[in-house]
């Protein structure tokens, strides 16, 4: 497999990383982070320009027509500075359902906007008691003459409180259907809130709130659900893919130059071992996240196989994400505890993505029930 990025692709990736690297040197994104919206909008609007928030679309919707390839790429530089953006929540998640499922019109409209940056569009799909499920039970849309309504109560939501439009799941006859909520609604409660690793989610309230249907009818949408989270997973591997190399090279440089004895830290092969063993789940992370969105973007992948490539994914980022963070703040000793060093920023932002969509083992449980799938294993060719 080729893992290699052409020009164009290594030209979106140095533009992206120039601006963010920029924006977020950690006392930037410490200052951002504690104000509302949890995001700088000059950033934002900046992507926009930059056509990034267009990236997956195609270009009839107002998108720019590129692949998950792009998509991984932008990805992995959020992950790098810890940039606070909500790219991969509203681009890739509630933008993906929309590109899927919406109506021409719908597409037109909605991601346009988003496209230029003139709307936030997030997904409300957790709800509370739920565990990582593509169905919704604890809201329900009802008929309201033409149109819709919907009530109960999704949480969390990614910066549901700042989102301008909402993509709402909702129980209906037959299954979970998907519409869509202005932010000005009325019955329409966000009581946002900040989250451990400094971004944005909200308690989301809806009782009675008038809804638009997402797509031509009122069918089950579970599927689409389950291929849009699969296909944000990936792009959040690739997010922790660009943590996990801060976190390493950070690591890294503080055992050059931190002495003890007299010496510095890397001349202790123990823990030089430890950064080495870093180095390595860092670099089967990332094999595994360009193969995942190389299935993602192929045209003859099916459904099963692009979930399956995600589960995979998901199942080493996991154990990446937990082994790098751990032995970047144990090699760093005190100061890798402390709120104003980096170390500890990014290893809650690795624990938040490992708990988004499912963690590891909630993966590795869903891959074993497919073991009997695969009676035998084919040889490769001499």
């Amino acid at each position: 497999m080729d893992f290699t990025f052409d020009t164009e692709q290594q030209a979106l990736r140095e533009a992206v990383a120039g601006l963010l690297q920029r924006a977020y040197d950690p006392e930037k994104r410490r200052a951002v982070t504690k104000e509302d919206p949890g995001f700088d909008e000059k950033v934002w609007s900046q992507l926009a320009e930059m056509g990034v928030l267009g990236l997956p679309f195609a270009e009839e919707d107002g998108g720019m027509g590129a692949g998950h390839a792009e998509v991984a790429l932008v990805a992995t530089e959020v992950g790098r500075v810890l940039a606070p953006e909500p790219f991969v929540e509203s681009v890739v998640l509630a933008g993906g359902l929309v590109a899927d499922v919406g109506t021409a019109e719908q597409r037109a409209q909605l991601l346009g906007a988003l496209s230029e940056g003139s709307s936030l569009v997030v997904f409300a799909h957790a709800e509370p008691g739920s565990r990582w499920t593509p169905t919704a039970t604890g809201v329900t849309a009802t008929r309201s003459g033409d149109g819709w309504t919907l009530s109960g109560t999704k949480e969390p939501v990614p910066s549901g409180a700042r989102a301008d439009v909402l993509v709402v799941s909702a129980a209906v006859e037959g299954g979970t259907g998907l519409f869509v909520v202005r932010g000005d609604a009325t019955g329409l409660t966000r009581d946002g809130y900040r989250t451990h690793d400094g971004t944005r989610a909200a308690r989301v309230t809806l009782d009675g709130t008038p809804a638009e249907l997402l797509g031509e009818d009122a069918g089950d949408r579970t599927a689409a659900i389950e291929l849009a989270l699969a296909r944000a997973t990936v792009a959040y591997a690739h997010e922790a893919v660009g943590a996990m190399e801060t976190a390493l090279t950070t690591t890294s440089e503080y055992l050059k130059t931190r002495k003890q004895f007299g010496v510095p830290l890397s001349r202790f092969q123990a823990l030089t071992f430890r950064a080495a063993d870093m180095y390595v789940s860092l670099e089967l992370v990332r094999s595994i996240a360009l193969w995942a969105t190389m299935v993602v973007d192929a045209p003859d992948s099916t459904p099963e196989q692009v979930l399956a490539a995600a589960d995979r994914a998901r199942l080493q980022t996991s154990k990446a994400g937990r082994h790098i963070g751990k032995e970047a703040i144990q090699l760093h000793g005190g100061i890798g505890v402390t709120a104003e060093y980096s170390v500890g920023h990014y290893t809650s932002r690795l624990t938040a993505i490992d708990h988004l969509l499912g963690d590891g083992a909630w993966a590795a449980d869903r891959l074993a029930r497919t073991v009997d799938a695969h009676p035998y294993v084919e040889a490769l060719p001499a």
